[in-house]
């Protein structure tokens, strides 16, 4: 047993080792022409096509999930299909990405011509530059590697690293042209907790909670019943419609622990005073940091100065936050 686990985990990180040294070998293949490819398709009119068969299918799909989500439209195109009719996928103004590590198979042989007719500029991604797609395409992102990981150098390791990579930098290249913002992000991303971060606010989440208060007078039943009623683990203390303090469980456990008995004693005997606040305009994230900076489970939230709510750490949890 011993011997197979060492014998995994040397592979594994040879496996990762061929990857990382042939990715940071893209960096230097990074150049003009990788900046011509980008500009062309930014000042397109048009979306990104983007084609390859087998395992670079696979990863062209995942740029163009990536393109789609940072704001540059773009649509998967098999390249085994485009030859049977949906070569009717691109139109004028598209701009078409055509993957293939050896660009020398039989389908991109085919399906380049077709593509060149159109007009529509065709860059490639592809290891081999002098190949019938790299000298064919108008632009070449070169995604050269020298092996792949697999130690017959024959299942796609390293060169759909490397073919996902360079996605992602013209991705990225696209997005800081266009100045995609976070609000842009959330726009294409309202669902789950990605989606949440980005546009949940304080406000949001508060008006879900009940909303626990008592005046500096109460008895501590009555803060004890508030609590216990409202169910946040705290309630605040309220003059004038402004806060004054806040007590939690966890003041009522200290008080019994000092006193023998609570009679006589008010809310304002043993609230804490001047107690953390959130706007509730504010983002959700921005609770959720003043939380653990602070080492607290609770933030009374306000607005325009005013008792709007709690919001608990548990609720952070429930919608993803944490």
């Amino acid at each position: 047993m011993l011997n197979i686990t060492k014998q995994i985990i040397a592979s594994a990180q040879k496996t990762i080792a061929i990857e990382q040294k042939a990715i940071a070998h893209l960096e230097t293949l990074i150049d003009e022409e990788f900046a011509q490819a980008v500009s062309v398709i930014y000042e397109s009119l048009g979306r990104v096509i983007i084609t390859g068969i087998g395992k670079s299918a696979i990863i062209a799909q995942k740029i163009v999930a990536t393109l789609n989500s940072t704001g540059t439209p773009a649509i998967f195109m098999h390249a085994a299909d485009a030859i049977h009719g949906d070569l009717g996928t691109i139109l004028q103004d598209d701009t078409v990405i055509c993957i293939s590590k050896s660009g020398n198979t039989p389908e991109i042989k085919v399906l380049v011509p077709l593509i060149k007719k159109t007009k529509n500029p065709l860059i490639a991604i592809t290891s081999n530059r002098d190949s019938f797609l790299g000298t064919q395409a108008d632009y070449v992102l070169h995604a050269y590697v020298e092996v792949e990981a697999c130690p017959n150098n024959l299942a796609p390791t390293t060169s759909t690293t490397a073919q996902l990579v360079i996605g992602d930098a013209v991705a990225v290249a696209l997005l800081d042209l266009r100045g995609f913002s976070d609000k842009d992000f959330a726009k294409y991303h309202p669902g789950g907790a990605l989606g949440k971060k980005l546009y949940l606010r304080v406000s949001d989440i508060t008006q879900m909670n009940e909303k626990p208060q008592v005046a500096p007078e109460a008895s501590i039943k009555e803060v004890i019943v508030e609590i216990s009623a409202k169910r946040l683990g705290v309630t605040a203390v309220i003059k004038d419609e402004k806060i004054i303090g806040i007590i939690t469980d966890g003041d009522l456990r200290r008080m019994l622990s000092k006193n023998d008995t609570f009679q006589g004693l008010t809310a304002q005997d043993i609230m804490s005073a001047s107690p953390k606040t959130v706007a509730t305009d504010e983002m959700a994230v921005t609770a959720k940091r003043m939380l653990e900076e602070n080492g607290i489970s609770q933030l009374l939230a306000t607005d325009q100065g005013k008792y709007s709510g709690v919001v608990h750490i548990h609720d952070l949890i429930k919608e993803g936050i944490i």
